[in-house]
Parts: structure tokens; sequence; C-alpha cells
């Protein structure tokens, strides 16, 4: 008798410039090798692009279209407009930080049919978590970290704002930017840097 393989909800997290992006396209790739239908999301929240263009972009140049949802929208009905289209073997998530808890209820959902890859961040600029990694983390049926590197050469885990060049700890939880405004650390060289004059 055939083992029947069950859908699961996977997170794949790291810190900024772990190539989340980039491994989410790559996956989207080798499942549309296979001959498999791939529905790419991502939040609106992420506005790095222009509006129109409704894409996942990863720093070391790989480009995919996708489908943004907001934060009111739910990834149910979006699931079931795609899929009566053209049927949906596999859902990946990029920047799936932003997804709200209801969001993730509903990702968890919709493995009762397909698989659901999450890629994002798991900590904000303060080190705590945020609203859809939390949800992810207690729903999840798979985590695995996407390892980068500090300056200093231990292992990233903080995602450090900086502002005008100084290291901070305040501001709003949620501010879109790239190298100039972030930089992935070591917990310590991160204090090392909040406590600079």
């Amino acid at each position: 008798m055939k083992e029947t393989i069950m859908p699961k909800l996977y997170f794949k997290y790291g810190t900024m410039n772990s190539s989340k992006s980039a491994q989410a396209l790559m996956c989207k790739f080798n499942y549309e090798q296979k001959g498999m239908n791939v529905m790419l999301v991502k939040p609106s929240l992420d506005t790095r692009d222009d509006e129109k263009e409704r894409m996942v972009r990863s720093r070391i140049g790989l480009t995919a279209n996708c489908y943004t949802i907001e934060p009111t929208e739910s990834f149910t009905e979006l699931f079931e407009r795609v899929n009566k289209v053209s049927p949906i073997d596999i859902v990946i998530v990029d920047e799936a930080q932003f997804c709200t808890t209801e969001q993730v209820n509903q990702l968890k959902e919709l493995t009762k049919s397909v698989s659901v890859l999450c890629y994002g961040l798991l900590l904000d600029f303060t080190c705590h978590l945020f609203e859809g990694s939390k949800r992810l983390v207690e729903l999840a049926d798979s985590m695995q970290e996407i390892k980068s590197v500090c300056r200093c050469g231990r292992k990233s885990s903080v995602n450090a704002r900086f502002v005008n060049g100084k290291c901070v700890e305040d501001g709003p939880t949620i501010l879109i930017g790239g190298d100039e405004s972030y930089e992935s650390m070591c917990y310590w060289c991160w204090q090392e840097e909040l406590h600079k004059h």
C-alpha cells in the first residue's frame, strides 16, 4: 500500500540578507520543473517594489511574478480564486513575517490540501517576534533556520536597524528598507552597537 504524504506548513526563517527570497524563488523553480503549479504570494506590506509591479526579488537578481495580499484579505479566498483557474500544487509565501495571525491560521487550514512554504524574518529589530512569525512558530509542522554570518564571524540572529549611522532600539516595528537601514548581526555585536556613544 502506497504511503500518503500529508501536506505541511513549513517556516524557513533567517535574518536579513540570508537568501530567504532567493531560496523561495529556487524552490518555486524546482516545483515548476517537476510540472507543478505554484502560487507565489507576498504580503502587501513589503513595499520595496513599485505597487503595480507584483514581484518577489532577491538580492542576487532572481525575480518572479507573485500575488500580493493585504492584511485584511484572506489566503483562503485567494487560494480558492486562483485554484479555480489552474489547480495549485503548492503555496509559497515570501516575507511571511508580515502576515497577520488570522492569515497564518488560514495558511494552516490550506494544508488540508496543499503544502505551504513560508519564508521570512523571525525577529524584528528589537529582538521580538513579528506577529506572523510568532503564529508560524506556534503552528508550523516544520521549522528551519536559514543561517547567515555576522561581521565578527558568529551566526547572525538580529536585524539591527540604523538611523543616521546609529543603531537604534525604538521606532515603528515595520520600516521597509535594505542595506542602508539594516545589518544582520549576532546578539553581542548588536549590543555593542546599541551602547556606542
